[in-house]
């Protein structure tokens, strides 16, 4: 019930108390010296000493980012997060819950992508308690509400992008090896998005493993070694081009030779073969032959 969620309970002070019950235990022991032959004194002395104990269970400490959540023959009375020691109604029924900031690291797990590739996912959830009733009295039990619901939103999370791409037409694609920011704050708020009914609050989630399944693992690496050849050969041409262009341009703007088509074909040809060729070129001399 929302008139429950993270209600505030006003306890007594413990050190206040132990001292009250200090001054009562010195009076009590003053007045027995004194009236030590008081038969009636006996009887109260038993009751009061029985109150005491009974009183005593009360007491309880706070660490700090600790919470003591109440309930009263089953009903919620309130949440104290109070630091050090304190004192409650000694009928409550007193459950602890950490307030500090934990690590939960979902397992390795195989699935497919946006593309049906299989691939090797895992990843680190960072949570704590935000609402402590939700957290104790919403769900059976939420640190295993923590660990499967991470889980299910990784594998929505990775059914979602590819895991790489292989040309360079979808330049805008978001890929789980190439957008580690974006990927992981939709992790984060996909996590966040099943955890909010549990009182838990996501504080980070990130990918920290992904990997092509084994099964693919070799022919994806062939076709990766391929695509980043591919990408080098066309900057390379594309460069050398751009030499040959300007090998003509120059040699017509500063009239050092005329060109024919055919010879202008030659020489492009051969300067495509020197500058694109991954061995050294060894030029061989053409004498007696007409450029004009």
């Amino acid at each position: 019930m929302k008139e429950f969620e993270n209600k505030k309970i006003s306890l007594v002070k413990g050190f206040v108390l132990l001292a009250v019950f200090l001054i009562t235990a010195i009076v009590l022991f003053a007045i027995s010296l004194i009236f030590e032959n008081l038969a009636f004194l006996s009887p109260i002395s038993v009751v009061l000493f029985l109150c005491a104990l009974f009183v005593c269970v009360g007491f309880f400490t706070n660490q700090p980012n600790e919470a003591k959540v109440f309930t009263l023959f089953g009903k919620y009375k309130g949440t104290c997060r109070a630091q050090g020691l304190n004192w409650c109604n000694p009928f409550y029924f007193k459950r602890k819950m950490s307030l500090r900031k934990r690590n939960f690291n979902v397992d390795k797990i195989k699935v497919n992508d946006a593309l049906g590739n299989p691939i090797e996912i895992s990843a680190v959830v960072v949570w704590a308690v935000e609402d402590t009733y939700q957290a104790c009295f919403d769900v059976e039990n939420y640190e295993t509400y923590v660990e499967t619901q991470s889980e299910s939103a990784l594998r929505e999370l990775a059914g979602m992008y590819p895991y790489d791409l292989f040309d360079d037409t979808s330049e805008n694609v978001v890929t789980l090896r190439d957008n580690n920011e974006e990927v992981n704050k939709n992790l984060q708020a996909s996590v966040q998005k099943r955890l909010d009914k549990v009182g838990v609050e996501v504080l980070e989630a990130r990918i920290n493993h992904i990997a092509y399944a084994q099964e693919i693992a070799a022919a994806m690496l062939q076709r990766q070694q391929a695509s980043a050849i591919i990408a080098a050969r066309k900057i390379i041409v594309e460069g050398a081009v751009s030499m040959v262009e300007m090998a003509l341009n120059d040699l017509k703007k500063k009239n050092i030779v005329t060109l024919t088509d055919k010879s202008k074909a030659e020489i492009v040809g051969n300067l495509l073969i020197v500058l694109c060729g991954d061995k050294n070129a060894q030029p061989v001399i053409t004498t007696n032959k007409d450029l004009s």
